[in-house]
């Protein structure tokens, strides 16, 4: 018994006698299918076939070019639990049989014909079609489902990221412009370097939050216009510290993890004279090597309460200056043909809109 969904499933016989392409077609009627195709052609309808949803084929071997076979080698791609296929035809000898199956047919039954028999087969032929639609098309919302709680979930990570690295603002005098001119920055190096797409994201992600452990540091020390003693240098430089201790996840979020790496080291300096662990060269992550540089040319470009901003000329040239000392030498290299780029985030991204 057809189900109301099987009766409208759409049917294709394809066979070039014509009082067999009728029987067919009648029994198929018969039993209560509404969308049934016939072709004597074989090559119209493969063409029908290429071009349109289908759900089963009844299909002769034995016609002119394209034969049964051809047609099924040109179908050989299709969803064979969706789009089912069943031989029907004379050439019943053990070999097409095989070689029928072996090319992608469901089903196969031999002519003379046993009406009944082939109407079982169109039946159980549907089913599978029916069922494994249903099957795709759940599969198809699961997963679409997955995707959009994946992107809520990412989006409210982010939105988490952004809050944590604006908390450092508040302490300090620098702009939320300022952190988003670090991500961006950071990822265009990293992408000129040749990294994986994905570490590129997390790095324009983690970038922002290189200074988060300012959070821990005494209003009088983080905002003293002037010089700091030995005393309160050393408290200022623990920022470094605080910033892994809060970003640090015993959960070893990839991100979290990448911004952690990144707070820690984007003070130490490629001569060995930063801090906290005095790192020297290729020892420090690279992240750091590359937050450390955009940190830098973006804070001389800005303007601050006890400076004005310097010009893009002046800041480009101290870089190339502290390459080799403050700076990975091939990171200056790679930030000279970046220039150009980095001044249009200042632009994009400018303190005044901020």
């Amino acid at each position: 018994m057809l189900t109301e969904a099987m009766r409208f499933a759409k049917v294709v016989v394809i066979d070039d006698v014509a009082a067999n392409l009728r029987l067919l077609e009648s029994s198929l009627r018969a039993l209560g299918l509404s969308q049934v195709k016939a072709f004597s052609d074989s090559a119209a309808g493969l063409a029908w076939l290429q071009q349109n949803p289908w759900d089963l084929l009844l299909l002769d071997l034995d016609m002119p070019q394209p034969d049964g076979f051809e047609i099924l080698r040109q179908l050989s791609e299709r969803d064979r639990s969706c789009s089912t296929v069943i031989v029907v035809t004379a050439l019943s000898d053990a070999d097409n049989r095989r070689r029928g199956l072996a090319m992608g047919a469901n089903d196969y039954i031999s002519k003379p014909l046993d009406l009944p028999e082939l109407l079982m087969r169109v039946h159980s032929c549907l089913q599978l079609s029916r069922a494994s639609q249903l099957l795709k098309q759940e599969r198809a919302s699961l997963e679409q489902k997955v995707q959009q709680r994946t992107e809520q979930l990412s989006a409210s990570f982010q939105s988490l990221v952004r809050s944590l690295s604006r908390a450092a603002e508040y302490k300090d005098d620098e702009t939320g412009s300022h952190i988003m001119r670090i991500g961006a920055s950071a990822a265009l190096i990293a992408s000129a370097l040749g990294q994986d797409p994905e570490w590129v994201e997390l790095l324009r992600l983690a970038a922002p939050m290189h200074d988060v452990g300012k959070i821990g540091i005494p209003d009088n020390i983080l905002l003293k216009p002037g010089a700091f003693t030995a005393e309160e240098r050393a408290i200022m430089n623990r920022h470094a510290q605080i910033g892994f201790d809060i970003l640090h996840d015993e959960a070893h979020s990839p991100l979290l993890e990448l911004a952690a790496e990144v707070a820690l080291y984007h003070h130490e300096k490629w001569d060995g004279s930063g801090y906290p662990a005095g790192l020297k060269g290729e020892a420090i992550p690279l992240a750091a090597r590359i937050v450390a540089l955009c940190d830098v040319y973006d804070a001389l470009r800005s303007t601050r309460p006890y400076k004005q901003a310097w010009s893009a000329e002046r800041a480009q040239q101290l870089i190339r200056t502290e390459a080799g000392r403050h700076f990975d030498p091939q990171l200056v290299q790679v930030i000279e043909g970046l220039f150009e780029q980095i001044e249009d985030l200042q632009n994009r991204f400018s303190d005044s809109a901020a």
